[in-house]
């Protein structure tokens, strides 16, 4: 890694990833809780799915973090790597814990006492890696665990406040993970770029709005034709992954890794627009975002048609099925609307970034600041691990 890094990890950022790293503790004791509180209702099936979709995240992200583990720069990686257990920590799905435990070494080490440059580029590497990971995680875990609460709860005849509650919840927590990925790349920009709390409000209400709609329809048709939701998830994930594998993404290190990671882009589609190449994909968004506002009006009327011919042997609906029917497409509508609105006034389409030994700068703007760039073409060659990964996810995320 190299010795000097153009980055600082201020004081709030250091705060925010000790509060990042209790919520992770949250989040997997609610899990456990769910579990439990599943069991003790006698709603094994539903547990047995829940534990299902747990592991295969949790083998998921840990796969991610195993091949992106790079030399130990903390006393705790210094730790597990003089005694081989980066291996078996990940193999027992505890390489997250170890992660959050090196940023927490170097956010305390902020806090207590003044840390140098190195460190804090450290903190700022460990974090952005973090981010990314608990982006996978929430939506091949997150995303999947809500829409089995939903079908959960629409078999119920009336709808508990704190089980709305709890949904709500859930859609606000999935939109605040996209919000921390989206100001982890403003790390890249200057600081009159950085994330305002208005743009950050504009962000996060756009990405729930859109999130939203989509849930609940997939939840609503999984609810009610529970065998036919594997073949449409299968059927648009397997046409997602391959506009990923066409748009010939290089994120990994490894071919391996580059197929696991155009997968995994594919689950995230699914739910959600992800950047994965550089250049204008502006057309690929509304194309996109029309595909998907059709499809949730395709899940949304056979839910309402199934409905509607087998009335008499289903329970009622907790929830007026008009207001979702309508309600559902407005807001999916307003997201877009506020999408449009935050990338007209507030996203950086031009950022002060630079890349290449030549001074290649997005938007083929020039610029002084200097993030990430060697003047080394050979060293840019061979660049890989964090470095690369930080460097590809700014360059797409900023078209």
């Amino acid at each position: 890694m190299e010795e000097t890094f153009p980055f600082h990890f201020p004081l709030s950022a250091s705060l925010l990833s000790l509060l990042s790293t209790l919520l992770f503790l949250l989040d997997v004791a609610l899990d456990v809780w769910a579990i439990v509180s599943l069991y003790q209702d006698g709603e094994y099936v539903y547990m047995g799915v829940l534990i299902a979709l747990l592991l295969c995240s949790s083998i998921l992200v840990h796969v991610f973090s195993w091949i992106w583990y790079s030399d130990p720069e903390t006393s705790t990686d210094k730790f597990v790597w003089k005694y081989g257990l980066i291996g078996p920590l990940h193999v027992f799905q505890l390489g997250l814990f170890l992660r959050f435990a090196s940023l927490v070494e170097l956010s305390l080490r902020k806090v207590i006492q003044r840390s140098d440059r190195f460190q804090e580029g450290v903190a700022v590497y460990l974090k952005h890696d973090l981010s990314v990971l608990r982006l996978f995680e929430t939506f091949s875990e997150s995303v999947p665990q809500l829409v089995l609460m939903i079908m959960f709860t629409m078999q119920e005849q009336e709808l508990q406040l704190f089980t709305a509650f709890k949904i709500a919840a859930s859609l606000m927590s999935i939109a605040v993970s996209v919000l921390f990925y989206h100001r982890d790349m403003r790390d890249f920009v200057p600081q009159h770029q950085k994330m305002g709390w208005s743009s950050s409000a504009v962000f996060f209400l756009w990405n729930l709005l859109l999130i939203t709609p989509r849930v609940l329809a997939v939840a609503l048709f999984a609810s009610i034709l529970p065998c036919y939701i594997t073949a449409h998830f299968l059927s648009w994930w397997v046409l997602l992954f391959l506009l990923a594998w066409r748009q010939k993404t290089n994120f990994m290190d490894t071919e391996g890794g580059e197929w696991l990671y155009r997968a995994t882009v594919g689950l995230i589609w699914y739910f959600s627009w992800f950047n994965v190449s550089k250049g204008k994909t502006k057309v690929k968004s509304i194309i996109y975002h029309v595909c998907m506002g059709a499809d949730i009006g395709l899940l949304l009327g056979l839910w309402f048609w199934k409905r509607s011919v087998e009335s008499a042997c289903l329970s009622p609906l907790p929830v007026n099925p008009y207001i979702l029917i309508g309600g559902l497409p407005a807001l999916y509508i307003t997201g877009l609307l506020l999408k449009l609105l935050y990338h007209w006034k507030f996203h950086p389409n031009c950022p002060s970034l630079r890349f290449g030994d030549r001074g290649e700068t997005l938007c083929g703007v020039a610029v002084a600041m200097n993030v990430l760039v060697e003047t080394d073409s050979a060293d840019i060659g061979r660049r890989t691990g964090v470095d690369k990964r930080m460097r590809d996810m700014a360059a797409n995320f900023y078209y």
